[in-house]
């Protein structure tokens, strides 16, 4: 199973008190150190849109890369892919929303605008050693508009099939995706891209986050985004709260004997000096019990209280 962290983009775009650029190099760093195969590093936007993401260049500039870690940085056009391919990302990913009405509040454009930009962003990216990725928010609900269609999804996917991307992530942006309909969804992809890599996005607005996970190892989704500490969440949609944390994934998959390749106590370092760095407490359950392997003394007879 192969673990992506996308705290230092998406983790950090909305929190409300600005991380400077060496804390967000330390994060990168140190996550580069656990074993997670890919890390959203920043984002090249606007810094009027994302003003906690206005360092980007300072942070590819700055990090220590590990060979074996795919660094990605999300573009919103053209230009954003200049900058990214300019700063020397291995990977560029593109979000579009399937939501006709969240795709205009979050980027100003109709979803049929943004799909025509993104061919901008391949010419740029042709011939170099980047990859792109295409992402799909909103997959499994809107906030504004409610259910969406499965086969809406699905024109999204071919449309960026045909633009010429290999790997899709599909987002659940606001947390509205239940286990049920994520392995109807995955399956209906794969059986009609087998080829394409394909990742899931979850948030755990609704407490649903894990289980949808399972539901996508159900179906044969072997790639996972997490954020660490279980922070984030989109400035654009209501009542979106944090990405599932990454921890706590490498945790749950670790206990079902899945390999991630993640060192966990590193993992769990990590998300301890994330806490320190934003300044305020994580959703994340595991950094706070414990792994479900870590035993504590018995307490002496002596020492209990009755019970009633």
């Amino acid at each position: 199973i192969y673990i992506h962290d996308v705290v230092a983009r998406d983790g950090l775009q909305i929190e409300p008190a600005w991380v400077p650029t060496e804390r967000k190099i330390e994060l990168i760093d140190r996550l580069s150190a656990t074993g997670v195969a890919k890390i959203e590093a920043t984002s090249f936007v606007s810094p009027k849109a994302v003003p906690n993401l206005r360092d980007a260049e300072a942070v590819m500039a700055g990090i220590k890369r590990n060979p074996a870690v795919t660094y990605v940085a999300l573009v919103p056009n053209a230009r954003g892919a200049e900058r990214a391919l300019f700063a020397d990302v291995d990977e560029i990913i593109l979000v579009v929303s399937v939501s006709e009405t969240h795709n205009r509040a979050n980027v100003r454009r109709s979803v049929a605008e943004s799909f025509a930009g993104f061919r901008e962003v391949f010419d740029a990216v042709r011939g170099t050693r980047q990859t792109v990725v295409g992402a799909l928010a909103t997959s499994f609900g809107c906030p504004f508009e409610g259910v969406i269609p499965e086969q809406q999804v699905l024109d999204g996917v071919a449309r960026y099939v045909d633009l010429g991307v290999n790997a899709v992530s599909l987002a659940d942006t606001t947390g509205m995706a239940n286990p049920r309909q994520v392995e109807a969804l995955v399956k209906q992809v794969r059986a009609r891209w087998p080829k394409l890599e394909l990742a899931l996005h979850f948030h755990n607005t609704r407490g649903m986050g894990l289980a949808n996970v399972l539901a996508g190892l159900a179906a044969g989704v072997t790639h996972y985004e997490g954020c660490l500490g279980g922070l984030g969440g989109c400035p654009f949609a209501p009542g979106a709260t944090g990405n599932i944390c990454t921890e706590d994934l490498v945790h749950m998959l670790h206990c079902m004997g899945y390999d991630t390749g993640v060192d966990l106590d590193a993992l769990l370092g990590a998300s301890r000096r994330l806490g320190e760095i934003v300044g305020h407490d994580l959703p994340g359950q595991v950094v706070k019990a414990g792994k479900a392997t870590d035993l504590h003394p018995a307490p002496r007879e002596a020492d209990l209280a009755p019970v009633r």
